[in-house]
């Protein structure tokens, strides 16, 4: 829209916006921006008349489905008695054309209204739309926000999700109800971490979406040794010869997976170079712009997209949604814009008024089933963006209900003011705005961070394709960013079915569902509990001559770390992950440590007290308790720097050894990360074991009715022999037999420990208590 003002005069419309626009009376009007048609008309970029009747082409469904959807929401809000009493929304929609031009023009025209002629007097009053939901894309809400952030109109988005929009200094009037493209660059590079894809294609659109989005992926994968084999940008213009080349680089490139962060129509002309070029056995990754839709994906191109795993916004089941875009109908409705073009657009056809007989497309009568064959339009099992309008509105209508609760002399603004809900400001209305905090009819919190940013959580889909070649999108996983480091990702790789001709691969690793990895863990538990059972023992009779003459504390200490070593087991069962392979050899090398140590400590002690029993001896001053947990807590803290290092250097994490034909076997495990470092914690837990079996084997005769040194012997020679056949066998044990083999040796070394020092003397203090007495540990 165009306005030529006179000072002192008046205002006159020169233009208006060429999109079409819907509108309804009410005393609020919540403006709308949505892209209903895909190709807007060509400028004249001469600037040298007026464009008149010019109409955008190319009608998009999905977008559609998300304009009737903000009048669905005003509608339910209108009759609501609770939330806006004697207030009616209204609305005034635009269609944006997917571009920037028309976007800004229809955003114009929407808050400064179609009036031919504006008094100079009328120009300081309230804008006509005090609030734009909008807009769809991320570039667009860009040009908008910057224009009317001068104003402070505020804007909430429903799908512009660029990082950029963060800044809350520039964009300080914008919001939105999708999460920023940071948090999805960030699950999509755990994704790649988690799955071992460590060599990768990047195909990303030219604007602000695709180019922030592809650049804040390769920040997240630096460093972490995934490697980018080539990034393509997709032209605006569609180019064929660029559209050519960059399918040729896909089909050329040995980079399996194809990672893309574009919008659907941008990925449409690559998707149809695909099928001519037959470009097979890729894996894509889909951004939230395509994840949920085939819209985009002509028939020949799902069986090469089958296996796509992508990020999808939160699903929600809106009530009565469904039926009413059953409602549509170019007979009952002829006169409402847009509805024609999406009858045709549906149905294929041409309705009979624009019918003529040399025209390609069959006639429709405006009868038919909408609800049966409505396409995406109506399909309603898929309401992700369509759910982020419907909060979008729910947001205005709670802060147009939290202005009309302020009480006059306690409002927000200067002298305590409250805001006039007659003739609403933008301003004012962005301050409640800011501030909502609600939970919409499907049930979920709605609020806006300080940066107007809402929380962030994705559903992790997978394209599962039928014999009829029809998608079905599973849901198999979730990324939700509110939680710790990483746990934010959680995918059921069993469920996934994989691109590129492997959707026949079996994923395997050690489970709980796995006779193995049952009996291991009812091993584990077991020895757990048996070891509890023997500290229990031990300190009920911690009075005893047996118990006190064999250190009492090292021996409660030793027998909690063998209750980790024999629970840190569990750790290895199940689906590797970042969080339990970076634990595993953690915990498993300090609990064996402070074990170790704990019976080297004892060992010394023995030997050293029997030194002191020659005359002139004073050894048994340098250990003492005090030494003998200064010495503990050494050789402790030795293992926890050499994992500290090992862990911020190059930490164990969830690898996938994948089979090249389909039907071979998808391996998930742990890689160890640095071998330096799994050397080192299994090295410094032998040096320690030799060392204690050395000087056991020494006291193994001294002079004491009860010698623990000669049950030290015969539990470390068990604890070395194991550790000593580990290594073959760890090195030639195939897929989940290694994690099975890396079990077994830190439950027999547990178990050996276990029997061989604590057996003796739980024998002694429950079934031979006559023997447990100063005389008797004194006799020799």
């Amino acid at each position: 829209m165009i306005q030529v003002c006179v000072a002192g005069q008046s205002c006159s419309l020169q233009g208006r916006s060429v999109s079409e626009s819907l509108y309804k009376e009410g005393d609020v009007i919540i403006g709308g921006l949505f892209p209903v048609h895909v190709e807007s008309p060509d400028s004249d970029h001469a600037f040298t008349h007026i464009q008149h009747g010019s109409r955008c082409h190319g009608v998009d469904l999905r977008s559609y489905r998300w304009l009737k959807s903000m009048i669905f929401t005003v509608e339910e809000i209108n009759r609501d008695p609770v939330l806006l009493p004697n207030v009616t929304l209204g609305y005034l929609i635009a269609d944006t054309c997917l571009a920037e031009g028309t976007t800004l023009s229809a955003a114009l025209a929407l808050v400064t209204g179609q009036e031919e002629t504006v008094l100079e007097a009328e120009c300081n009053r309230a804008p006509m739309v005090p609030v734009i939901i909008g807009d769809a894309r991320s570039s667009a809400s860009i040009v908008v926000a910057d224009t009317l952030g001068v104003f402070d109109i505020p804007m909430v988005s429903y799908f512009a999700s660029c990082a950029c929009l963060t800044d809350s200094h520039r964009f300080h009037s914008f919001l939105r109800t999708v999460p920023s493209d940071a948090f999805q660059a960030k699950a999509m590079a755990r994704l790649l971490r988690l799955l071992d894809w460590t060599w990768v294609g990047v195909v990303a659109g030219d604007d602000e979406y695709g180019k922030s989005g592809s650049q804040l992926l390769l920040k997240e994968i630096e460093g972490t040794g995934i490697c980018v084999d080539y990034v393509e940008v997709i032209p605006k213009s569609h180019s064929h010869s660029r559209i050519k080349r960059i399918v040729e680089r896909i089909q050329s490139s040995t980079a399996h997976v194809v990672v893309t962060f574009a919008i659907g129509p941008d990925l449409e002309v690559v998707f149809k170079e695909v099928v001519v070029q037959n470009v097979t056995n890729r894996q894509w990754i889909a951004t939230e712009a395509w994840s949920t839709s085939i819209q985009y994906s002509v028939p020949a191109s799902i069986p090469l997209l089958a296996g796509t795993i992508g990020f999808a916004l939160r699903r929600a089941n809106i009530q009565g949604f469904g039926a009413f875009l059953a409602q549509l109908s170019p007979v009952k409705q002829p006169n409402e814009p847009f509805v024609k073009d999406v009858w045709e657009e549906i149905f294929g056809c041409l309705l009979a008024q624009d019918w003529q007989p040399s025209t390609k497309r069959p006639k429709c009568t405006g009868s038919e089933n909408v609800e049966k064959h409505g396409r995406i339009y109506t399909d309603v099992s898929q309401l992700r963006v369509t759910y982020n309008v419907y909060k979008a509105v729910y947001a205005i209508a709670n802060a147009i209900h939290d202005m009309m609760a302020c009480q006059p002399g306690r409002g927000p603004f200067e002298d305590g003011e409250c805001p006039d809900v007659t003739q609403i400001k933008p301003r004012q209305l962005l301050h409640y705005l800011n501030a909502v905090n609600f939970t919409t009819p499907v049930g979920e919190l709605v609020y806006f961070e300080d940066n107007g940013e809402p929380s962030a959580s994705y559903d992790i889909m997978n394209w599962h394709i039928d014999e009829s070649e029809t998608v079905n999108f599973v849901q198999v996983g979730q990324f939700d960013a509110a939680k710790g480091p990483g746990q934010e990702l959680n995918i059921n790789l069993e469920k996934v079915v994989w691109g590129g001709g492997w959707a026949d691969q079996v994923v395997e690793f050690l489970s709980l569902q796995d006779t193995m990895g049952i009996v291991l863990t009812v091993l584990s538990v077991t020895g757990a509990i048996l070891t509890t059972t023997v500290l229990a023992a031990l300190f009920h009779y911690r009075d005893t001559p047996l118990v006190r003459a064999n250190n009492s504390e090292l021996s409660f200490l030793l027998l909690v770390s063998l209750t980790l070593c024999f629970l840190c087991a569990l750790v290895f069962i199940g689906q590797p992950a970042p969080w339990n392979c970076m634990l595993r050899h953690t915990l498993f090398g300090v609990s064996f440590v402070i074990c170790i140590a704990c019976i080297l400590s004892k060992t010394v002690v023995v030997l050293v007290a029997f030194r002191t029993t020659l005359p002139g001896s004073n050894l048994m001053q340098y250990f003492g308790p005090i030494q003998q947990r200064a010495g503990i807590l050494l050789c402790t803290l030795v293992q926890v720097v050499i994992c500290l290092l090992w862990l911020l250097l190059a930490p164990p994490l969830p690898t996938e050894s994948e089979g090249g034909e389909p039907g071979a076997r998808v391996i998930l495990q742990c890689t160890v990360g640095s071998v330096v470092g799994f050397i080192l914690v299994l090295g410094y837990i032998g040096l320690l074991a030799v060392v204690c079996f050395l000087l056991a084997f020494f006291a193994r005769k001294l002079p004491d009715n009860f010698n623990e040194a000669k049950f030290i012997t015969f539990s470390m020679l068990i604890f070395c022999a194991v550790w000593i056949a580990f290594v073959p066998a760890y090195v030639s044990s195939p897929g989940k037999y290694t994690v099975a083999v890396e079990i077994f040796a830190i439950l027999a070394s547990s178990y050996g420990l276990l029997l061989c020092i604590f057996t003796p003397k739980c024998y002694i203090i429950l079934l031979k208590p006559e023997k447990n007495t100063k005389k008797n540990m004194m006799a020799r």
